[in-house]
């Protein structure tokens, strides 16, 4: 299995998007996918998340910014959360309440249960399992062998490359000690050459 790549079509990214919500509806897995495109955490990172991260029970609507310590580096990280993972945590949150509906304290014990369940809500999604749902969704819209739970957090910054955010900023996000680490990292070495044969008509 070759290097995890980001997903370089706006297309491809909507369709893997929308995959768990169209074509094959789970919620829990479309929000995976959601929230690993539009926060560029890793997936460690991801499956540590609890309801009480993600949402605000007093306001009873999602957090505004998502705070945490990076699993592997253990720096702070502050990352507001776009409309996009804000709709898509109010809608998951809608399933769950209607799936456990008549549970007795089902809401009140929500916070303390895994964004990303396993086997059970208070058991946090294993990474092979993470794998799988990503991998299967990427198979499934005929996406390249490279794409992994990796690739959501490539993505977001081959985007980001992309829309002409400074370097900088894309490296401290990603806590690169150097832009040359977040170029090779998002395979944009090799995208800058292309771009010079491509437009680069005599």
């Amino acid at each position: 299995m070759g290097t995890s790549e980001p997903i370089r079509n706006k297309r491809d990214v909507k369709r893997i998007s929308e995959y768990y919500i169209s074509t094959k509806p789970n919620e829990r897995n479309a929000m995976l996918i959601i929230m690993g495109l539009n926060t560029a955490l890793r997936i460690s990172d991801l499956l540590k998340l609890k309801w009480k991260d993600v949402w605000n029970p007093v306001l009873h609507r999602p957090v505004d910014r998502l705070i945490l310590n990076e699993q592997k580096t253990g720096k702070f990280q502050n990352i507001p959360l776009n409309s996009k993972v804000r709709e898509a945590l109010k809608t998951y949150r809608k399933v769950l309440k209607e799936k456990h509906r008549g549970e007795s304290g089902f809401l009140d014990e929500l916070k303390n249960y895994y964004l990303f369940y396993g086997r059970t809500l208070e058991k946090p999604m294993s990474r092979s399992e993470a794998y799988r749902i990503v991998k299967s969704a990427a198979e499934k819209i005929g996406l390249s062998d490279n794409i992994s739970c990796h690739s959501l957090r490539k993505t977001f910054g081959y985007f980001a490359w992309k829309k002409g955010i400074p370097p900088a900023v894309i490296m401290d996000i990603y806590n690169h000690s150097s832009y040359e680490i977040t170029r090779r990292y998002l395979g944009i070495v090799q995208d800058d050459k292309d771009r010079v044969f491509l437009i680069n008509k005599l």
